[in-house]
This record gives structure tokens, sequence and C-alpha cells, in this order.
């Protein structure tokens, strides 16, 4: 193996325009970690907050002034080539897929915590692999909070709103909710309408001529809100007695990003049988194997709206950081060599 590789960098906060590819060293693993040769990186609207910066709130933890990890790409299907110290459970040869610890995706070679990696059945292809870490665990983890869980007698028979289902985590969301047995309703553009009708949704709503603010009071019993924006007291209205509303948007200011929109959920939800829950979502390898094995039984299947090779990488992130991805953005490795 090279001492170094190819990789998409920048060592300033900045647009995607900025990113350059370079070679740099291949990095060394540490105790517990893994050395992955990539093969496929999905991107998140994570990478390019992490990529500007903001909101500032973030800068304390990823770097100051600069990113502490100059490479972006959070979510990677890879190849085992390398273990360090520690590691049990993992060995060269292993296909797997994992969210890393901050980026380093858009690179030939990333390390990462053994402890996140799920392996990849030989069946679920890379590209369709890599979608899955952040955008169906969010999905995945939004309906726990809701209430809407796998397999449990709550599902079946409740409805459930997913406002902006086109996206990354929109599209898992919906089918995730379908498959445990609730009646979905969904917005998004009218473009995308059929597609969201096709993963689930009983019924689609064009978000600019039918706002959300005119469904009946009571209606959901959870409301899954993904792209943000809107006033809290209005979506509470939607959801019944003992509803929830999951806030899984990160929009907000430039300084505080969504907090002071957390601390309102919060404040509202204040003796009321009707709460509004923020989500962190962590990541969680268990969860991407389930939803591997979902995706291996031919239940669940990634939205892939773009694939860019890996020259081509920059104009991914300019793609994602424009708005409006339907579904996931997918960079192709440099190559599949050994």
């Amino acid at each position: 193996m090279n001492e170094t590789m190819m990789a998409w960098s920048n060592a300033a906060y900045g647009p995607a325009s900025g990113q350059r590819g370079e070679r740099m060293p291949v990095p060394e693993t540490g105790p517990g970690e893994v050395l992955l040769r990539i093969r496929a990186t999905a991107l998140n609207a994570g990478d390019v907050r992490l990529m500007l910066g903001d909101p500032l709130l973030v800068r304390p933890i990823f770097g100051l002034t600069r990113p502490k990890q100059p490479v972006r790409g959070l979510d990677v299907a890879g190849t085992v080539v390398a273990v360090g110290d520690g590691v049990t459970d993992a060995a060269p040869g292993d296909e797997v897929v994992v969210e890393l610890s901050g980026g380093g995706g858009l690179a030939e070679y990333a390390v990462a915590p053994a402890g996140r990696l799920a392996l990849r059945p030989a069946s679920v292809d890379p590209i369709s692999a890599a979608c899955v870490p952040i955008a169906g665990g969010t999905a995945w983890q939004a309906l726990d909070a809701a209430g809407i869980t796998p397999g449990g007698a709550a599902a079946p028979g409740r409805r459930v709103l997913v406002i902006g289902a086109s996206g990354g985590v929109g599209t898992f969301a919906v089918q995730l909710a379908a498959i445990r047995g609730a009646e979905v309703w969904a917005t998004c553009g009218e473009r995308n309408s059929a597609l969201v009708e096709e993963l689930g949704a009983v019924r689609v709503l064009d978000h600019r001529t039918s706002p959300v603010s005119d469904l009946p009071a009571e209606h959901f019993d959870a409301v899954i809100d993904v792209v943000g924006g809107m006033p809290l007291r209005p979506l509470q209205r939607l959801v019944r007695d003992g509803g929830a509303v999951v806030l899984v948007s990160g929009d907000g200011g430039h300084v505080l990003g969504p907090i002071p929109r957390m601390l309102k959920a919060l404040v509202l939800s204040i003796g009321s049988r009707r709460r509004i829950r923020s989500l962190a979502a962590a990541p969680k390898p268990e969860i991407v194997r389930e939803l591997l094995a979902l995706i291996e039984a031919g239940a669940l299947r990634p939205v892939i709206e773009r694939e860019y090779p890996f020259a081509e990488a920059s104009a991914a992130l300019s793609h994602v950081a424009a708005g409006h991805t339907v579904g996931k953005v997918v960079v192709t490795a440099l190559s599949d060599g050994p």
C-alpha cells in the first residue's frame, strides 16, 4: 500500500469551491481503529455544515478557526485493510459500512472506530450501503422517538406525517414508517410526489400549495419534521394527545444553530400530552445492521439521485450544499484496487 493517497480537502472553512484534490499521507490507525479503503462515500447535510463551520456553536468541537479534519465525508462503505491495537472483531478483507468520526470519506483511505462497523452483506452494493448510516439511522431513531417502533403493537393503524419526504432522511422515514405498519402522509415538491407515493405514502402534499398548517388538528399520531423552518405550535396541533412531533432538522441561526428552536420545543412540551422532541441522532451500528438486512431482503431501498466519480467530489458537495437533493448523493471510489 502506498504511503500517500488522494483526498479532497480544505484547510479552511468555506464553500465547496474551496475543496482541492491533493496527495496526503495515509492516516494511521490508533487503538480500537481500523484502516479502510473507501469504496463509496454518501454525502449528508452534516458534511456541508462541517465544511462551512456552521453554526459557530460546533466549532469548539470540530475546530475553532479551521477544521480539525480537512476531509469531508461521514458515511462510507469500505474494505478493512489494517486494524489497530485492541481490535478483535474486525479483520483485513471485511466489507463494512460506517459513520466516520468527523469525516475523512472523500479520500482513498480513512480510519474508523472499530466499534461503529457494520458488516456489509454481499448482496448489498457499496453505493447503496454507504447511504445508510446517517440518513437511515436518523429516520429509524426519529420514528422510535415518535413511538412508531418496529414489531410493536403500537404502530399498526397509526398515522404519521413526514415533512420533507424526498430528501435522504425523508425517503428512509417514509419507507420505514410504512414497514412498521403506519399510514404515511408526506410533504414534498410536486416533481417528487410520485416517488414518495412509490415509497409507501398514501397521501402526498405539495408544501407550496397545501400548507401543513391547513391540515386538520389532532390528525396524526406522529409528525417527523425533516426540513425545519416551520413554527412549532402549528406542528404541535397536528398530533393527538399522546402523540409526538420529532424535530430532525438542525436548521437555525448562524451562531446557535437549532438551540433556540430546541429550547422552545422543550417549553411547549411542558405539561402537554403532545410532546415536541428534538432528535440528536447518534451512530448506532446495530441499527445500521437492521437497515442493511432490510435492504438485503428487498423491503427497503436507498433512493440515489446521482453518483459522482471521485474526480468530481467537489461538485458533489456543491450539489448537496445547494439543497433540494432527492434522496442521496454518492461519490464513488477513486479505484477498487487492493
